[in-house]
């Protein structure tokens, strides 16, 4: 198991590689049960130029700073949040005519803006809806959204600007925590919150992320009734006239990307890789996430042996898995990570580099 030590120099530089192919297979797959599909930039801003180039994907944008990835910013949906009246000008001078706000605040002043200028027309804006969490941890989650009695009331309020052609569009917007797979019960909770005559004036409902991605500690099962739960829902909203728009970014770019890494020393079951999750893996710490291995073995099977993966940093939660099963695994060998394309952002902790990626296929 152990090696003399002496590892090639060329064997320590990590990368990401984060295939085209896949990212364009990911995001059919997603076309299967909603036609309208808006990727979420912040996943990974690398993805937006090849869904822009080869689908017709719209892009949720949160920042100014992401509209950098994209050409065509007619295609974007931008989630606003403390804007002003100079900002909401200069946006829709850019060519962007879709909004999403989520606060009363934010709302006022872009009314405000429909209010007092005549000349513009054919936005399209969405109300984020405030829906219950169901999370198992609390005072960690900020729940963003607009209370369901003031959104009934501003729908109505803001159907007037249809009519003069300020707003081509109306929609509700919400999101779920990819990864939480108990908060899919939506059409009951719409109908419990949006009253009917509401319905009749929205022209979309974007639900949001919420298309899980498969991780060392994820219910695989539980993917396929997702989708099945997503494709029922867009059923129902087309019987009311509403178009649905799902925003994936886990879901296309998790599958697309691979963390080639190298062992650097293997003690007492512990393997040391010479990364760290600060610059490759926040998802770990965030979410959390494990990745998935290539070359992992089963437990069940009576396969391998079981190991520790932590990264290359003094801190005790630098660690990408807690148990995984390996075998014939030496100090310097390659250690691949699969599905690790999405979040995949880093941090200076210990002046740790950002790890290139590259794009294959």
């Amino acid at each position: 198991m152990m090696s003399d030590g002496k590892i090639n120099n060329c064997c320590r530089t990590p990368r990401f590689e984060l295939s085209k192919s896949k990212i364009l297979e990911q995001f059919q797959k997603v076309k299967e049960v909603c036609k309208l599909v808006s990727y979420s930039s912040k996943t990974n801003s690398l993805a937006s130029p090849i869904l822009e180039r080869e689908t017709d994907c719209m892009f949720s944008v949160h920042l100014k700073n992401e509209l950098k990835n994209i050409s065509d910013l007619s295609r974007v949906i931008f989630l606003a949040q403390g804007w002003n009246l100079d900002e909401i000008s200069e946006f829709i001078g850019l060519g962007i005519t879709h909004f999403v706000v989520d606060n009363v605040v934010d709302l006022e002043i872009f009314e405000k803006y429909l209010e007092e200028n005549e000349n513009v027309c054919g936005l399209t804006l969405f109300l984020r809806l405030k829906l219950k969490e169901r999370s198992l941890r609390t005072e960690r989650y900020f729940v963003f959204g607009i209370e369901s009695e003031i959104i009934n009331k501003k729908i109505k309020k803001l159907s007037l600007f249809k009519e003069s052609g300020k707003l081509t569009g109306l929609g509700i917007h919400f999101h779920r925590k990819t990864q939480n797979m108990s908060e899919w019960n939506l059409k009951y909770e719409l109908e419990q919150t949006i009253e009917p005559e509401v319905f009749d004036l929205l022209d979309y409902v974007n639900i949001g992320g919420g298309l899980p991605s498969e991780y060392a500690n994820t219910n695989v099962d539980v993917i396929k009734s997702v989708f099945s739960k997503v494709l029922d829902l867009g059923n129902w909203f087309e019987s009311l006239g509403i178009k649905m728009i799902v925003e994936p970014g886990r879901f296309i770019c998790a599958p697309a990307g691979r963390l080639f890494t190298k062992v650097l020393r293997i003690y007492n079951k512990n393997i040391i890789v010479n990364v760290s999750v600060y610059n490759t893996d926040m998802d770990a710490l965030i979410v959390p996430v494990k990745l998935l291995i290539e070359g992992e073995v089963s437990k069940e099977k009576g396969e391998g042996e079981a190991y520790v993966i932590k990264g290359t940093t003094p801190c005790s939660m630098d660690l990408f898995r807690y148990r995984v099963y390996l075998k014939n695994i030496c100090e310097g060998d390659e250690l691949v990570f699969i599905n690790a394309g999405a979040y995949n952002f880093s941090t200076d902790f210990c002046d740790l580099e950002k790890i290139e990626t590259v794009i294959v296929d």
